[in-house]
């Protein structure tokens, strides 16, 4: 392969060869390269030197292909055209950004959201990848994740805090429309509750004791069968204040827990610039960390 590449003549030898040929005169060509006519000459020369043919008939007022000249003049130009096809197309395509985010923050922070994120970076295609599973940022071709984690962290990744996982009892209003709040741990313990896979209630409410209640394996879903007055579940601050704001859940308890881990911005450290990915982990900070 490698010898067949050196069979190649050089570029600027054959850009100087199709410019000559669209305009059939060599100072015509050398105005559009910005050369000397005389380069323009010595560069067509080296070609036919390298061809081992002559491309053009020198005449009194410009050139002319020869018939070999012409042939390949016409090969010339559809490669030049696949080139440059080539070209615009890579420079046309948008800027992708991949996302990886647990499924709660995606739906409780991320679409919510995802109108003025996508208003803030406008030429930049958005992917969201919405896993509980720890991301491989090659292999999944990652850009950016959020994920519950602690330090230390690998000096292979940048890191910044979102927010730390302040827990609160939320539920829909006409839930406890008849109960007088806040409630005490007592009242909560004989509530409905809507556990998730974190299974926090036991911490929440200081107990060692077995907790009836509906389980799901996601908290957005918990949150969900809140809203709908199913009973009353236990969530991140952060995923529930668009609807405490909203009226549509109620903090029914006083009582907060901050537990761990925290949710952190996470993507892998590198020397190339890359501004998409940039104005993406720029407007998480500025809009979604709390604190």
């Amino acid at each position: 392969m490698t010898s067949a590449y050196r069979t190649l003549p050089s570029l600027n030898a054959l850009r100087a060869f199709e410019a000559a040929g669209r305009h059939l005169n060599f100072r015509a060509a050398a105005d559009e390269l910005f050369v000397t006519q005389g380069a323009v000459a010595q560069q067509v020369r080296a070609l036919e030197e390298h061809m081992g043919f002559a491309l053009f008939q020198r005449l009194p007022k410009g050139v002319a292909l020869t018939a070999q000249g012409a042939i390949y003049f016409a090969e010339v130009t559809r490669a030049f055209d696949i080139l440059k096809k080539a070209t615009t197309q890579v420079l046309k395509e948008p800027k992708t950004v991949t996302i990886s985010v647990t499924p709660t923050f995606a739906t409780k922070l991320l679409l919510p959201n995802l109108s003025a994120l996508t208003t803030a970076v406008p030429d930049v295609d958005l992917r969201t990848v919405a896993t509980e599973s720890i991301a491989d940022f090659d292999r999944d071709q990652v850009d950016i994740a959020v994920r519950l984690t602690r330090p230390p962290f690998s000096s292979s990744f940048d890191t910044q805090l979102l927010f730390k996982q302040k827990l609160v009892a939320v539920a829909n209003p006409y839930f406890v429309a008849d109960i007088t709040l806040p409630m005490s741990l007592e009242q909560l313990k004989e509530m409905p509750l809507l556990h998730d896979s974190h299974n926090h209630w036991p911490r929440f409410l200081n107990t060692t004791d077995k907790l009836p209640g509906a389980v799901f394996n996601q908290t957005a879903l918990a949150l969900d069968a809140a809203l709908a007055g199913q009973g009353i579940a236990i969530a991140c601050q952060a995923f529930v204040k668009a609807d405490l704001s909203a009226g549509r859940l109620l903090q029914v308890s006083e009582l907060e827990l901050t537990v761990e881990p925290d949710y952190y911005l996470i993507r892998k450290r590198t020397s190339v610039s890359r501004p998409a990915v940039d104005a993406v982990w720029e407007w998480f900070i500025e809009n979604l960390a709390i604190g």
